[in-house]
């Protein structure tokens, strides 16, 4: 066990980005004082990693959990990864395809949808600050998937979580859902780290706003919720702070001792 050894897990979108999609300087200021403190600083975010390299090279961060916790990097070294199974992906194409619902597969380095445009893709991807993935129906056999997103509105959820009882469904999106393994979480994803690591849990923290990490703010030890948080996330959290365009991520922070 690596006695002392703090880890900080961060949540991207309404957690480390402000609503601007901005990094607040306070943010900055934060991380980097962690990071001197010698506090392993973690991204823990629903994101693909191309999604967010920009991010791991602005904070100056190399240990990252990706795609809900289904690919982990520690020091730039996978410690961890859980695609999806070709055969699963193959039954949601078809049964997505049946339901007129749009499919868009990502990789660790890219991602192909398997239409050429479609209204809900281009809204979800707008509200990421992206544009819509190019065409390719064949990807999920290319290449190793690790999520999937599935373009359908709230009321039509319940068919898939009824029809897929090996995959999970997690909406991020009014029109979206992210698909990873049955097994697949924030918190999943943290426990291999923390296990490929050695660390005590009583050294673990996470920071988050979405439905999406639940259960990351319930696993690890001390887990807080930004004033922008969906309640479910507050009520299960330690600690809430301050909304994130009012500095709450460095509050946090600081009401906790992680620096001064």
């Amino acid at each position: 066990m690596t006695l002392g050894q703090k880890v900080v897990f961060l949540d991207i979108d309404g957690t480390i980005l402000n609503s601007d999609k901005k990094i607040p300087i306070a943010t900055k200021r934060a991380v980097n004082e962690l990071q001197e403190a010698g506090v392993i600083v973690s991204i823990a975010t629903g994101r693909a990693p191309f999604m967010f390299q920009d991010i791991l090279e602005e904070l100056n961060l190399k240990s990252y959990i990706g795609f809900n916790g289904q690919y982990a990097v520690h020091n730039d070294d996978v410690i961890y990864q859980n695609p999806i199974e070709t055969e699963q992906l193959e039954e949601l194409t078809t049964f997505s395809v049946k339901n007129n619902h749009p499919l868009v597969y990502q990789a660790v380095h890219d991602m192909r949808s398997n239409v050429s445009e479609h209204s809900h893709i281009e809204a979800g991807m707008n509200s990421l600050k992206r544009s819509h993935p190019l065409m390719d129906t064949e990807y999920y056999t290319k290449e190793k998937i690790y999520q999937a997103l599935v373009f359908m509105e709230q009321d039509e959820q319940a068919m898939y979580e009824e029809a897929f009882k090996q995959l999970r469904f997690v909406r991020w999106h009014p029109f979206s859902c992210d698909v990873m393994p049955a097994n697949g979480s924030k918190a999943n994803g943290i426990a291999n780290f923390i296990k490929a690591l050695n660390i005590d849990w009583e050294d673990t923290y996470a920071f988050g706003d979405g439905l999406n990490d639940l259960e990351m703010i319930k696993k690890v030890h001390t887990g807080v919720a930004l004033g922008n948080g969906v309640q479910e996330v507050k009520d299960a959290a330690t600690l809430v702070t301050d909304h994130v365009d009012e500095d709450g991520l460095s509050k946090a922070m600081k009401k906790l001792g992680l620096i001064r």
